[in-house]
């Protein structure tokens, strides 16, 4: 059975400025578009039956524009942060709590043209209450914050050391159970959870080779307009 897909969508998307002054990151036409369309396109390809969207800036747009899924042939859901953001490790929290025993982590600015199943198949040999897809980055397209080698892992977001040369690439998968260790309704970052987890060995590793495409920056927006633009030439 695929598992069910969390998409974090409530940020506040701050370094675009004036481009999601009156709409949600997840709205951005991306080659005529919205972006969420193209994320919840590909999942439904993939197999997925099931999406949980967490909101929270402007979330009413997304739930007006999405719906109950069903033009994406999906069952979508929505958790809503409320009166405070709760940030991405909150917000995951909070989803946890209607959606099943494990289920994948997507960031709502992430496209990702993997395969998911392999993924999904990668969590459960490696038998870890949490898995993290990375690519290998030497600093290309963001600060890399990964140490993998023979398997182990080692994350840290905010202190990076020197020998890191993978970075995060948008797509976890965990057990419920990883969220015990932050009390509900608080608000923390997913990068402070998984860098307590691969501290102790609790984290696995799971390496892509096809690159990532997000919409938090004007770069990403463009270089995602492109790889939409080659896709649609090479159909």
């Amino acid at each position: 059975m695929t598992l069910s897909v969390a998409i974090l969508a409530g940020g506040l998307a701050k370094r675009l400025k004036k481009k999601t002054e009156n709409i949600p990151k997840a709205l951005i036409d991306i080659e005529g578009e919205p972006f969420i369309s193209r994320q919840l396109t590909h999942l439904s390809n993939q197999g997925i039956k099931k999406v949980l969207i967490c909101i929270g800036h402007l979330g009413n747009q997304i739930e007006n524009y999405v719906g109950d899924g069903s033009k994406f042939k999906l069952k979508v859901f929505y958790s809503k942060d409320g009166n405070s953001l709760l940030g991405t490790g909150g917000s995951a929290k909070k989803a946890s709590k209607i959606l099943e025993e494990n289920f994948f982590i997507l960031y709502g600015d992430s496209f990702l043209p993997i395969n998911f199943s392999n993924i999904q198949k990668a969590f459960f040999n490696k038998k870890k209450p949490a898995l993290m897809t990375i690519i290998k980055n030497n600093n290309k397209w963001d600060k890399s914050n990964v140490f993998f080698k023979d398997n182990n892992l080692i994350y840290n977001k905010n202190n990076p050391k020197n020998n890191m040369n993978y970075i995060d690439y948008g797509l976890s998968v965990v057990n419920k159970s990883i969220f015990n260790l932050f009390p509900d309704n608080t608000k923390f970052d997913l990068s402070e959870l998984f860098e307590n987890l691969s501290n102790r060995d609790l984290l696995a590793g799971f390496e892509v080779y096809d690159r990532f495409y997000e919409i938090g920056s004007i770069k990403g927006i463009k270089d995602t307009i492109n790889f939409f633009k080659k896709e649609y030439k090479s159909k």
